[in-house]
């Protein structure tokens, strides 16, 4: 029974409740770092990171917080877990860190994290708070490397550095600019509600 209800929950998380195209959270990095594939892999692995464990501590401490400061709680939880990643990028990957700049910092405010350690950890058994969290960090991250994959694509030619449109390409710049993230994540969300979860909608009415 608890299989079946970590399984259920980690494929809604991944599909009819993902947190980008369905519930609509943290737009902000999905269009600031996605200009570059490379950048938004390190992201989402840094988010994976903190929401997972960050769901799993605040389970952990669910019934020793006192409810009048489990704000606070979460808060310090969440950024404990953004300065290990921070540390790490800038001792391993300082070029990454340094293009990354402030977004690394500002993981602890990406409403994904805040949501479900609110909605989940703090109501929830370790096992189940943690396959959420882990489940939405991936959810995340496959939306942000697709719109990744289609930016650097059209804005250089390239993905990874690796040529794929050949020397003739013109390249879109609009595409490596923040109107380009809003473009991609739109169309997006469009081809996704629109096309892939129509059929699931038709059949649940």
């Amino acid at each position: 029974m608890t299989a079946k209800r970590n399984w259920t929950v980690f494929k809604e998380n991944l599909g009819t409740q993902n947190p980008v195209f369905v519930q609509v959270l943290g737009i902000c990095s999905t269009l600031a770092v996605t200009n570059v594939l490379r950048n938004t892999l390190v992201m989402c692995l840094g988010l994976v990171f903190v929401t997972a464990l960050s769901n799993l501590t605040l389970s952990l401490l669910r019934n020793r917080i006192p409810p009048r400061i489990r704000m606070m709680v979460e808060v310090l939880v969440i950024a404990c877990m953004v300065i290990l990643v921070d540390i790490y990028l800038k001792a391993f990957y300082p070029d990454i860190s340094r293009q990354l700049g402030p977004y690394v910092g500002l993981i602890i405010t990406n409403c994904i994290i805040m949501g479900h350690a609110e909605a989940v950890a703090l109501t929830n058994p370790p096992l189940i708070s943690f396959v959420d969290g882990l489940s939405a960090g991936i959810g995340y991250s496959y939306v942000l490397l697709v719109i990744a994959c289609v930016r650097e694509l059209l804005g250089t030619g390239a993905i990874w550095g690796l040529p794929l449109l050949g020397p003739n390409w013109t390249n879109w710049s609009v595409m490596v600019m923040a109107p380009g993230g809003f473009f991609v994540l739109a169309v997006f969300i469009w081809i996704i509600k629109g096309w892939v979860m129509r059929p699931a909608r038709k059949a649940g009415a």
